[in-house]
C-alpha cells in the first residue's frame, strides 16, 4: 500500500483514515476472515460498561428501507473481561484498537477510564448517548455541562487521547462540541444514530423490544455530512465522521467536509469487505486527483 492514505489523529498513526464504527465489527477479531485489520486505521470495539449486560429484551434489530433500526442495549463482556481474555488476543492484529465506552454516572466513566489506561489501547471513544442516573435520567450527550463533566473525568484518568462520540438528537450539535473541546477532548466523532421507531401494522405494537432504537444506515448520511461540516468549522480538534458510509464517494463527502478520518459502520453488516473496497477505491480516487495524501482533502469542500 502506498502512503497515499496515511494519516495521524490525536498521536495516532493510522495506514489509512478509514475505520469501523462501535458495535458493527465486534472486537474486530471477528473480521479476520474478510478484512485484514491491519490496513485499517482502528477498529472501534463494540462498547464496553463496568459490568457485564445481556442488553435489551425482544426484537433488537428493524430492518428500514435505507437502513436498520438497532436496541441492542449496550450488550458486552464487561470491562474486566475485556482486559483479561479479549485484549491479549487483539494485540497479534497490529491494530488501533479504540475502546468505545458508556456509563450511568460521571464517575463511571472516569474509571473505565483508569481502568482502560494500559498498554495495546490506542484511545478510548466515550459513548454519551446515554443516561445519567444520577440526574434523573437526562442523556449526557445532550447536556453541554454533562458531555463536559463526562469528558473531563475521562481525561482525568487516562494517558490515552479521548474521543467523545456526539449524538445528532440535539438541536445544535456545535454547542456540545465546543464543551467537549473546552473541557479537554482530543477528538470528536459523530454521528451516533438519530432515534427513530418502527410499528407493525397487523399487531400494532412496536417492532422493537425496547419501543424506539437508533436508526443507522444510508439514511442519516445527509445528516451526519451536515453535522461533520458544522462540527468541523466550529471546533479545533479533529473530527471522526460516520453515518450511512457505503462507498468511496460516500468517505470523500465526509472528508470534504471536515472529516479526518471516517468509520464505516452499518456496511459492515451487508458486506463484510465493504472497508476494504472503500480503500482501495479511494486510494485510486486521489491518485486520479492527482493528490499526494489524504489530508489535502479534508475540509476542501468549495462553498457557493
Amino acid at each position: 500500500m502506498s502512503k497515499i492514505l496515511e494519516t495521524e489523529i490525536c498521536g495516532i498513526k493510522m495506514k489509512t483514515p478509514i475505520l469501523t464504527a462501535s458495535g458493527t465489527c465486534g472486537f474486530g477479531e471477528e473480521f479476520e476472515n474478510f478484512v485484514e485489520l491491519d490496513k485499517l486505521g482502528g477498529v472501534m470495539v463494540k462498547c464496553l460498561t463496568l459490568k457485564p449486560r445481556s442488553g435489551n429484551k425482544g426484537v433488537r434489530i428493524a430492518e428500514t428501507p435505507a437502513g436498520m433500526l438497532n436496541s441492542i442495549g449496550l450488550e458486552n463482556p464487561g470491562v474486566e473481561k475485556f482486559l483479561s481474555e479479549i485484549l491479549p488476543r487483539l494485540k497479534k492484529y497490529n491494530m488501533n484498537i479504540i475502546v468505545n465506552i458508556s456509563g450511568s454516572t460521571v464517575e463511571d466513566y472516569g474509571e473505565l477510564a483508569k481502568l482502560l489506561d494500559v498498554d495495546g489501547i490506542a484511545a478510548l471513544e466515550l459513548n454519551i448517548s446515554c443516561p445519567n442516573v444520577k440526574d434523573g435520567g437526562i442523556i449526557f450527550g445532550t447536556s453541554p455541562k454533562a458531555a463536559a463533566e463526562v469528558t473531563a473525568a475521562a481525561k482525568k484518568n487516562t494517558t490515552k487521547p479521548v474521543i467523545v462520540k456526539l449524538s445528532p438528537n440535539v438541536t445544535d450539535i456545535t454547542e456540545i462540541a465546543f464543551a467537549v473541546e473546552y473541557a479537554g477532548a482530543d477528538c470528536v466523532s459523530l454521528i451516533n444514530t438519530l432515534m427513530g421507531m418502527q410499528i407493525n401494522i397487523e399487531t400494532w405494537k412496536p417492532t422493537l423490544g425496547n419501543v424506539t432504537g437508533g436508526l443507522s444506515g444510508g439514511a442519516v448520511k445527509p445528516v451526519a455530512i451536515r453535522m461533520v461540516y458544522q462540527v468541523a468549522k466550529a471546533v479545533k480538534i479533529p473530527v471522526i465522521g460516520m453515518g450511512g458510509i457505503r462507498t468511496c464517494a460516500d468517505a470523500v463527502e465526509f472528508f470534504l467536509a471536515g472529516a479526518s478520518a471516517v468509520a464505516i459502520g452499518t456496511a459492515n453488516f451487508a458486506d463484510p469487505n465493504v472497508t476494504m473496497k472503500i480503500i482501495d477505491d479511494l486510494e485510486n480516487y486521489l491518485q486520479r486527483r492527482g493528490l499526494e495524501n489524504i489530508r489535502e482533502l479534508v475540509g476542501k469542500v468549495k462553498e457557493a
